[in-house]
């Protein structure tokens, strides 16, 4: 199928999906209101059309200040905020599993329209604030020729990064700004057509072990059972020895991953199957329990059955654990990082949820930033918007978030991979006498504007 046709279709399918609405029931928390499964020959599917920021700007709480740290990078996926308060920067891109059928075909050039055309950084930038106040004056490239890197953690003194094919680690001392030497690998991470390229990571409060999120290889398994093994769940990885287990399996793609302060607990937040209809199934936020099963594919959100995945194991199904929360529909789920006091009061107790936003229904939905309140080490209530404007009510998308992480001096930092952006949010009493609310008018480093980043 040639460019020109392939687009005519894309077009074609856009606008017939475009034609019908996506009503929205209530899908948030523990008790989502779950719909009938839909199914057609083209599932709902709409085109993001970027557009560069110019001079406006992500959208935040009355009293917070949003700031361009950084731009024109090379596709930001996840952040880390080390010790002395440097950031360093995973940039890249990775997968390319062929399409299987036409659909497929289109699914894809829709995609594409929603990315940035900016080539794969495939390193780790490092950025310094040296006086403390929010202006990244210093950059650095930390490593580089890395294999589209994505989770990042440190702990005893080791940076272990995930890259699409492999965890590798290097030894880091505090104030370092380039790594001393090449990465060591610490295991292989299949990389097989790699469907869902992303390896998310954590790490425990002791360094011992890894976790590591691993994607499924297909939305349902249609490229057969053999091309998911080892897929759609977290290893648990020693991190002396580099051996491996399954921690948790049936999870479609587990895209971030965070350990709860004070409890070590595992979460996760995981995006699930699509083609079921615009308003199924929720993507999750989740407590991950060792040797927990969660239900993909023979089922989701517990119970429920998804006919497609053959043949069906009543056995799994009837194991499959609730996730905690749902985050709606297709909201594409990318980032999570436990809030602390140091966010203001209202975002003191719970999680950040980096939301990339959808192409599997006619009414988008993520695209932000949302916060959902913990009571008693669990979520509890409706989630709250935290940073929009990513998608504006113009209908064009500027930026879509991924990766989010809290810096302890107090601000959450935001890495957009359309715009090859990374945003800081500062509470109030971190906010620059200079700085307007809701704009980005500090200095970013010298070369990079915002309104000339290319997309």
């Amino acid at each position: 199928m040639n460019r020109t046709v392939l687009l005519s279709a894309a077009a074609a399918a856009a606008l017939l999906t475009a034609c019908g609405s996506d009503p929205a029931p209530e899908q948030y928390g523990a008790n989502p209101n779950l719909p009938e499964q839909e199914r057609g020959l083209v599932p709902s599917m709409k085109i993001a059309d970027p557009a560069p920021w110019g001079d406006q700007r992500p959208v935040v709480p009355q009293g917070y200040t949003i700031t361009a740290i950084a731009t024109g990078l090379g596709i930001p996926r996840q952040t880390l905020v080390l010790a002395n308060g440097d950031i360093l920067v995973a940039e890249g891109r990775g997968g390319g599993a062929p399409p299987l059928r036409p659909k497929d075909l289109i699914a894809g050039v829709i995609k594409a329209k929603g990315t940035t055309s900016v080539k794969s950084g495939n390193r780790l930038t490092l950025l310094r604030d040296a006086n403390g106040d929010g202006v990244y004056e210093g950059r650095t490239v930390f490593a580089e020729n890395l294999n589209a890197p994505y989770g990042l953690a440190l702990v005893n003194g080791q940076l272990y990064v995930a890259n699409q094919d492999a965890l590798v680690r290097f030894a880091y001392a505090d104030g370092q700004t380039r790594a001393s030497g090449p990465p060591v690998k610490v295991t292989d991470l299949p990389s097989q057509i790699n469907h869902h390229w992303t390896k998310s990571l954590a790490a425990s409060p002791d360094g011992r072990f890894l976790y590591v999120g691993i994607g499924s290889n297909s939305n349902i398994t249609e490229r057969g059972m053999a091309a998911e093994v080892d897929r759609a769940m977290i290893w648990q990885i020693d991190a002396a020895t580099g051996a491996h287990r399954p921690f948790a399996t049936g999870i479609r793609n587990p895209t971030a991953l965070a350990i709860q302060p004070g409890t070590g607990r595992l979460w996760a937040v995981v995006n699930e199957r699509d083609e079921l209809g615009p308003n199924l199934v929720p993507d999750y936020l989740t407590s991950v329990r060792d040797g927990g099963f969660y239900g993909w594919p023979f089922s989701y959100w517990g119970q429920h059955v998804d006919t497609r995945a053959q043949p069906q194991d009543a056995a799994k199904v009837a194991s499959a654990i609730r996730p905690d929360y749902s985050l709606g529909p297709h909201v594409a789920a990318l980032g999570v990082a436990f809030s602390s006091p140091v966010m203001g009061a209202r975002f003191a107790d719970g999680v950040f949820v980096g939301e990339h936003g959808s192409w599997n229904r006619s009414k988008p939905s993520g695209y932000k930033v949302v916060f959902v309140p913990f009571r008693g080490g669990r979520p509890a209530g409706q989630p709250i918007d935290f940073v929009t404007g990513f998608r504006g009510s113009d209908g064009k998308t500027r930026g879509r978030p991924v990766g989010v992480t809290v810096d302890p001096r107090g601000a959450l930092i935001v890495a957009d991979d359309l715009s090859n952006t990374i945003w800081r949010i500062a509470p109030p009493r971190q906010a620059p006498v200079a700085e307007a609310p809701s704009r980005a008018g500090a200095p970013v480093p010298e070369g990079d504007h915002p309104s000339a980043t290319p997309y």
